[in-house]
């Protein structure tokens, strides 16, 4: 079966401030590189780059810095082959 909408990229929202040192990105395989963007939760719409990473074993993307992110903001990951 072929789905009809795939999210090439994946969407992290938070209800409180946090501090996040590395987020997991399921069925990613390791070593592929991903861009972090800042995100509008208004508009729905990508801001600025935070950061760039490689997914690690398991899915999980450990970031150089932290990324802080206040109630009600969050931050887009986009896998390389997926990067615009």
């Amino acid at each position: 079966m072929i789905p009809l909408h795939r999210d090439r990229h994946f969407t992290f929202r938070f209800g409180d401030d946090r501090i996040i040192p590395r987020f997991h990105l399921d069925g990613v395989a390791a070593g592929v590189r991903v861009s972090v963007f800042r995100f509008d939760a208004r508009t729905e719409t990508r801001l600025g780059l935070f950061t760039t990473s490689t997914v690690g074993e398991g899915g999980w993307v450990d970031l150089p810095e932290p990324i802080i992110v206040r109630a009600g903001d969050g931050f887009v990951a986009v896998p390389e082959e997926d990067n615009p």
